[in-house]
């Protein structure tokens, strides 16, 4: 064989190598196309059918494909029934494809999904509310893609790939947020059924392109989440909405060419484990203080499933055991749950767990807005719902199916003005007035606090909550309003219990349903919750059966009107009208008998100061000391034993009754790049951010704290001493 010859038997074996090797990875991503396909097509088919349901259907659809019921003129944000009629059609397309069905195949069930199919292809329906245009409708229409496919004709799918077109990387809705991901999930499935590798591509990476912190909407630094502007926590509404389209993503394409990279897919971990299970009572139930206008909504809190979890469990082995122990909670099994105190301070929102209950503090300042503005219709009497509200739970459910009976001027832990009604939903959403707005946590203790000054009425207040183990305490000084209506601080605002109990003048009752004024209150107990005067107090108590309607609520075209009754738990403090330096402090016990009660818990805790200069509270058996300083001063948290601050802070003090062993601060106003203390005990340590000195002449420890700064400005740092 001639030199010439063999070099062009040489290429040819190359090019025939080159050729099999681009047929196999071409079969290799044809694969993978066909397998996510035939994944998400198993999806869209595992829901039950209700055949009775579909037989009403079949039977009351008119001769055009329409249903009586269904308002197909109102396309406002409060109407849109149209979702309906979608919602009908993905019923009769799963009843006649899933196998198994009595109606599988049936010819008259076919010719009724065409009937109504046609009806909307005809009308195109187009909403008000963008967010039907380019996620709702287009959701839907791919999954009746999905489960009707080979069953649709091509005219048929020619017409729908318009309309689920609408969900688009540019389209208006498709911005940086939990709405963003959701949009570019529906044109991945798209682009699947189509067999468009090459788009397909450019969308998956999109998705895993959108797990990143943000400085504006999106994911935040402290792993809360921000929908809009506003910096309002949507960490349980949109935020969970965007973590459960990652997931899903991330569950399909695992194993697959597409699979994501290690980074998204912790980082997502991170914010669903850290962000948006620190924020539910056991990582299972809602926190009533989260919630914004779907507080309006008639849904209940019946608790999280579990399906992000396994995505995420499927995708990744990164925190495994933390997703397992969530996942055995939302499954109804004993666990214990991970004791935490957080502060998410991009969102001014403290969180709280114990073992046996959870609480939170939801607050704002001039950073951000107090509440999610009244969107199309929904949360209507939210004007107060950001306050420094006080939400207590044991079980998850001691808020259910309340709001439409509530008083929405008497939210659990706010000092508001008892108006003769609330103002128009338009004065709802308020920027904060003061910056002096935070918390200070060690992650398992912490003291928040609300310098606060009400954007609705004449009213001003300093408020703060200082967490324990067992209890917490609540402190309120400088409580003034220039209204003339009276100034109430509630306590709580719940169902009630048959357990409840009154210890006042030292005698316990059960008192009769109703309205009443209760003076020397010791204590009062419902649902295994203590509220615990710590000075002798008059407190007024509610509990009977209250009135309302979801309607007065929330205006949606199908929010309920019928009235409902609830027998409400109703506790508060009357300060009076035009209140000047009015004060309260309360201790709350989780878990407890009144059998109990007796032992006297509040022992256990000794209010420091409760003025407008300092609010400060020591537990006695764990030497912890939790302060609040509105200016330079100082504090004997224990005998011989004094912390000073110069400026304003937080700052959370262990010590053994002699000596410090650990002190936490934070700037709840954002300004200091360092916080100076002083402590009468002699400590000379140096660290990364900090450096103590010993002051000879003046027998103090001079303490230097640096703070974080930029997007953690308002953190805490904790110093070991």
């Amino acid at each position: 064989m001639t030199e010439k010859n063999a070099m062009r038997k040489k290429i040819r074996i190359l090019v025939t190598m080159a050729l099999l090797v681009t047929s196999f990875t071409g079969v290799a991503a044809t694969s993978d196309l066909e397998l996510l396909r035939r994944k998400i097509n198993a999806e869209q088919m595992e829901p039950d059918v209700s055949v009775d349901k579909v037989k009403t259907l079949l039977e009351t659809i008119r001769p055009d494909g329409t249903w009586p019921g269904i308002d197909y003129v109102d396309v406002s944000n409060t109407g849109f029934q149209h979702r309906i009629h979608l919602s009908n059609l993905l019923e009769m397309s799963l009843a006649y494809k899933k196998k198994g069905t009595r109606l599988k195949g049936d010819p008259k069930l076919k010719k009724a999904i065409y009937t109504s199919l046609s009806y909307w292809l005809a009308n195109d329906f187009i909403c008000e509310n963008w967010w039907w245009n380019q996620i709702g409708t287009p959701n839907n229409l791919v999954s009746l893609l999905y489960i009707m496919d080979t069953d649709l004709t091509k005219e048929q799918i020619a017409k729908i790939m318009p309309m689920v077109g609408r969900a688009h990387l540019t389209a208006s809705g498709a911005r940086p947020s939990g709405d963003r991901i959701k949009i570019a999930g529906i044109l991945a499935k798209v682009c699947l059924f189509n067999r468009d590798e090459t788009q397909f591509n450019t969308v998956i990476k999109v998705i895993e392109g959108e797990i990143k912190f943000a400085t504006g909407r999106g994911m935040q630094y402290d792993f809360s989440f921000h929908h809009r502007e506003d910096k309002v926590n949507n960490t349980l509404s949109y935020g969970t909405g965007y973590a459960d389209a990652f997931a899903e993503w991330a569950a399909l394409v695992a194993g697959t060419k597409y699979q994501f990279s290690a980074g998204p897919l912790e980082l997502l971990t991170d914010y669903y484990l850290d962000g948006i299970c620190k924020q539910m009572v056991y990582g299972k139930y809602i926190d009533t203080g989260a919630k914004n206008r779907d507080i309006s909504r008639a849904d209940g809190n019946h608790g999280f499933g579990t399906s992000t979890l396994d995505n995420l469990l499927q995708a990744s082995v990164y925190r495994k055991d933390e997703l397992e122990t969530i996942k055995k909670c939302r499954e109804g099994e004993a666990v214990t749950a991970k004791t935490h105190a957080t502060f998410f301070w991009l969102s001014e929102y403290f969180t709280l767990q114990r073992p046996n209950y959870f609480t939170s503090v939801r607050m704002y300042s001039n950073r951000d807005y107090n509440m999610e503005y009244p969107y199309n219709g929904e949360g209507l009497k939210n004007h107060h719902r950001g306050d420094g509200t006080n939400y207590i739970s044991r079980t998850g459910n001691e808020y259910d199916d309340t709001a439409p009976v509530y008083d929405w001027q008497k939210i659990p832990g706010a000092t508001i003005v008892q108006k003769p009604e609330l103002p128009s939903e338009k004065e709802i959403q308020k920027r904060g007035i003061t910056d002096f707005v935070g918390a200070a946590t060690d992650g398992t203790h912490g003291v928040a606090v609300m310098d606060f000054r009400s954007p609705l009425d004449p009213l001003q207040a300093k408020k703060s909550w200082f967490f324990f183990e067992k209890e917490y305490v609540c402190l309120g000084t400088g409580i003034t309003s220039e209204s003339p209506y009276a100034v109430a601080t509630t306590i709580n605002q719940c169902l009630l219990s048959d357990d409840l109990l009154v210890r006042s003048n030292g005698q316990t009752a059960k008192p009769d349903k109703g309205n009443h004024e209760i003076k020397e209150v010791e204590w009062i107990l419902n649902d295994g919750i203590a509220y615990i005067t710590l000075l002798p107090a008059t407190l007024n108590l509610s509990n009977k059966l209250e009135k309302g309607s979801w309607y007065n609520i929330n205006h949606q075209s199908d929010s309920p009107r019928e009235e409902v009754s609830k027998e409400i738990f109703k506790l508060w403090f009357d300060h009076g009208s035009k209140p000047n330096g009015a004060t309260y402090q309360y201790m709350v016990v989780p878990g407890i008998k009144a059998e109990e009660l007796n032992s006297q818990p509040e022992r256990r805790i000794l209010v420091l100061s409760n003025s407008t200069a300092i609010q400060a509270v020591r537990h006695l058996e764990l030497n912890i000391s939790e302060l609040v300083f509105y200016q330079s001063g100082q504090v004997e948290i224990s005998k011989g034993l004094t912390l000073g601050m110069e400026g304003p802070g937080l700052a959370v003090v262990q010590s053994d009754g002699s000596s410090f062993k650990a002190i936490t601060v934070a700037d709840p106003s954002r300004k200091l790049s360092r916080i100076h203390l002083t402590v009468n005990a002699r400590i000379e340590k140096q660290g990364f951010n900090f450096k103590s000195v010993w002051n000879e002449a003046k027998g103090v420890s001079e303490i230097a704290i640096d703070l974080p700064k930029t997007f953690y400005a308002g953190k805490s740092v904790k110093v070991e001493l």
